[in-house]
């Protein structure tokens, strides 16, 4: 069975009470909860995490793709929150490792902010899910199910 990493960024741990009007009153264990239930439909194992530390989603990101390399990943979900918006570094360690990455944001950030609209993840991404709510992640799910 192929694992799936869903990997969540700074602030993520601050969903339900974050801007509820923005983000909904879903907590991240919420989330965690239906990206279980969407692995478990698609054949799938789950790794779910967050962290508020960008060396450590990089780090996770190397990880998966040493899965990836041994066929043991499906992919990655990640929503890296604003770190979205600046790092060059998880563009970097995306590109690097080859990883099948869906980016995802609970939000239309398109609809938002002008510093929103541009991402230095979705250059290297399979996949963009934007404005879903946290459906979002579930059909990310199901989109690496299907590219598989």
């Amino acid at each position: 069975m192929k694992t799936v990493f869903v990997l969540n960024g700074p602030n993520l741990n601050l969903l339900g009470t974050r801007e509820p009007q923005v983000y909904g009153a879903q907590t991240l264990a919420d989330v965690q909860s239906l990206c279980e239930r969407a692995c478990a439909a698609n054949g799938f194992a789950l790794e779910f995490r967050q962290s508020n530390h960008e060396g450590a989603l990089v780090d996770w990101i190397h990880e998966a793709g040493q899965l990836q390399a041994k066929g043991q990943l499906a992919g990655v979900i990640l929503n890296a929150g604003a770190y979205t918006h600046t790092s060059i570094a998880l563009h970097d360690a995306i590109k690097g490792t080859g990883i099948t990455l869906i980016e995802v944001h609970i939000s239309n950030v398109h609809a938002r902010e002008a510093f929103r609209h541009h991402s230095c993840i979705s250059p290297v991404a399979k996949a963009v899910m934007v404005g879903f709510g946290v459906n979002g992640y579930a059909l990310a799910v199901a989109g690496l199910a299907q590219m598989q």
